[in-house]
């Protein structure tokens, strides 16, 4: 189980997170967030991580310009895109991507995910009007495509989630990572040392709970 850290703004909780175990850091260029940061922050942030984290920028219908100025300053491994952006749009930087897809009620998430062939990841996360992300609420995990993994797509599982309903979440959704950020914090943009380990450790146990179920009833 791959784990994504979002909403890191300083150089400590970067390197607590990496610490702790997790895969990725999420850096929110979304001026709105609590949890924006300056290209002089990210660029700090970047230097000091490990290279074998990968660095994730987050963006909200960001205009062309704004995603380049970033990366011509930022080492990012990764694009995140959280607002209404196309499947071209997301592609014309040419760098691996992961689409967050928000869980409207009516929406056809096999239909949604489809739209975007070439992500690497499909980002599901819970909805509330007006606002792209962060919100700290969940949504029904039963509708998460079953079959996305075995079509190729690799679903990251975000909305709500703390180290108390993780495992919950892993079990139900069966997805290929988790996002948390809003989950682990002390205050919007301070992670909490105890909240980032409990969560990490909370997600890779709820797998290893997973492969004993498999062997137990092979």
């Amino acid at each position: 189980m791959r784990v994504k850290i979002c909403g890191i703004t300083s150089i400590e909780d970067a390197l607590l997170a990496v610490d702790a175990g997790a895969d990725a850091l999420g850096l929110v260029f979304y001026p709105p967030s609590p949890r924006n940061v300056t290209l002089e922050q990210a660029a700090e942030i970047a230097r000091a991580v490990s290279p074998f984290a990968v660095l994730t920028g987050l963006f909200v219908d960001a205009h062309p310009e704004q995603v380049e100025r970033v990366l011509g300053q930022v080492p990012l491994n990764l694009l995140q895109f959280h607002g209404s952006e196309t499947a071209p749009y997301c592609r014309q930087f040419h760098r691996p991507y992961i689409k967050a897809i928000r869980m409207k009620p009516e929406l056809n998430p096999v239909e949604a995910i489809a739209a975007y062939p070439d992500a690497r990841g499909i980002l599901l996360d819970a909805y509330r009007k007006g606002v792209p992300g962060g919100t700290g609420d969940t949504f029904d995990w039963q509708r998460v495509p079953r079959d996305a993994a075995r079509n190729g797509r690799h679903v990251i599982l975000a909305g709500g989630l703390t180290p108390g309903n993780v495992a919950e979440a892993i079990e139900a959704a069966r997805p290929q990572a988790v996002d948390v950020s809003g989950g682990v914090e002390s205050a919007p943009g301070r992670k909490d040392p105890q909240k980032v380990r409990a969560f990490i450790r909370a997600a890779r146990s709820a797998v290893v709970e997973q492969n004993l179920h498999k062997e137990f009833e092979q």
